[in-house]
């Protein structure tokens, strides 16, 4: 994670999205977005980015700052779903990366390399 971040939960909800401390469940910080309805939030290990009322937003997953904005003209207000193609390089991205990793050390072990 960038800048050694805290072990953070987001939460989309309404037209904010809210960081939690995973250890105690305090709220840290909330970033209002446009609209009035579900909030889409990805963060895939690096960018931390959050959809609604159809327009995209990406939020320093620091302390909610708007970093850029999409509104992703002529494609109407509907729900947003979203997905990242980066991958981590250490092996610490998702739980699909971390499952195929685990498969490739099984086959090398079982290889008997």
């Amino acid at each position: 994670m960038p800048r050694d971040l805290p072990s953070l939960i987001y939460v989309g909800i309404k037209n904010c999205v809210v960081a939690l401390d995973a250890a105690t469940g305090a709220e840290l910080w909330r970033a209002k977005l446009k609209g009035q309805d579900f909030v889409t939030v990805l963060f895939d290990g690096q960018s931390l980015i959050a959809a609604n009322a159809g327009e995209v937003f990406g939020l320093d997953p620091q302390d909610g700052g708007v970093l850029w904005h999409n509104n992703m003209k002529g494609l109407g207000l509907g729900l947003v779903s979203l997905a990242s193609s980066r991958v981590a390089s250490d092996g610490t991205g998702t739980s699909i990366d971390v499952a195929a990793q685990r498969r490739r050390q099984q086959a090398a072990a079982a290889a008997g390399g």
